[in-house]
């Protein structure tokens, strides 16, 4: 399978994980500080979004031309959309602890390194010094991971 492919496959997969916390009522937390969490991704991912711009809605990893974008999140990690997608997913961990909503938010992360992987591996293909700014700016955690 190619990183497109499993790019796609993975982005199937985290829509599925998504509907099925939502099946389980698991998605959305009862805490306000873990609403705020998920409030707070959600605005991560819409800054995220403008500062990319338009030319990247699409399932798959599909570089696109425009150049590397390093600015507004970009600047404290290479995938600020994975972070808010994990950060909303694992709220709900919280207050919404079974085996099966556990497993479920397993999978989606599982899905979500999919993504990053092929992402990164397709990025670097068309822009070379997406190298130099992987050195420098952490994946998901400023200055951790």
């Amino acid at each position: 399978m190619n990183f497109r492919s499993a790019s796609l496959l993975a982005t199937l997969v985290l829509v599925a994980c998504a509907a099925a916390l939502l099946g389980l009522h698991a998605l959305i937390p009862r805490e306000p500080v873990l609403v705020g969490v998920q409030v707070a991704a959600v605005a991560l991912m819409l800054w995220a979004r403008v500062t990319f711009g338009g030319r990247s809605f699409h399932a798959g990893a599909n570089p696109t031309e425009g150049g590397l974008v390093t600015s507004g999140p970009y600047r404290f990690v290479r995938h600020p959309i994975y972070l808010a997608i994990m950060l909303f997913i694992w709220a709900g961990a919280v207050t919404h602890h079974s085996i099966p909503s556990l497993l479920v938010r397993v999978v989606a992360t599982a899905a979500t390194a999919v993504r990053i992987v092929s992402e990164e591996r397709l990025v670097v293909e068309r822009y070379p010094e997406y190298a130099d700014y992987a050195r420098r700016t952490k994946r998901l955690i400023p200055f951790v991971l």
